[in-house]
């Protein structure tokens, strides 16, 4: 509840200053280009398989593939050179019925793969404020 209560928050703070200039760094440069969300999805993956909840929606995962997109995906969501070419959200999600609590406890999954990879929390919210935009498509199909 902690940390959706913080993506609300980071979500409205950064809605509100869209006035921002746009010379501005990516978030995906912010946070250390694409080495960085490599070692971010190499952590979130180390994370899930010592999760016994969270592994459950991966066991029959094929987590190279998984590997391969989560990267594109969030290297292309926080403004990287990368092109997703993957799977719709919905089309990945529906059928797993995931809970509110277990994507909550994905995205503190997340926050650990992010603290471990050194990303500060000022740059991990902007993530997360990004990120958020697409729970709608993966709660409850």
């Amino acid at each position: 509840m902690k940390h959706t209560l913080i993506i609300v928050l980071v979500s409205l703070f950064f809605g509100l200053s869209a006035c921002s200039t746009t010379s501005e760094q990516s978030v995906y440069t912010q946070m250390g280009g694409q080495q960085k969300v490599e070692e971010v999805v190499d952590n979130f993956i180390t994370e899930i398989e010592f999760d016994p909840v969270i592994y459950e929606y991966f066991k029959d995962s094929n987590i190279d593939r998984f590997r391969e997109k989560l990267i594109e995906h969030v290297c292309h969501l926080t403004g990287g050179p990368c092109e997703y070419t993957g799977d719709t959200m919905v089309q990945v999600h529906t059928g797993m019925d995931i809970t509110e609590t277990d994507f909550n406890r994905g995205v503190d999954l997340f926050i650990n793969a992010m603290d471990k990879a050194q990303i500060s929390h000022p740059i991990q919210n902007k993530v997360l404020a990004i990120l958020a935009k697409t729970r709608k498509e993966m709660l409850y199909i």
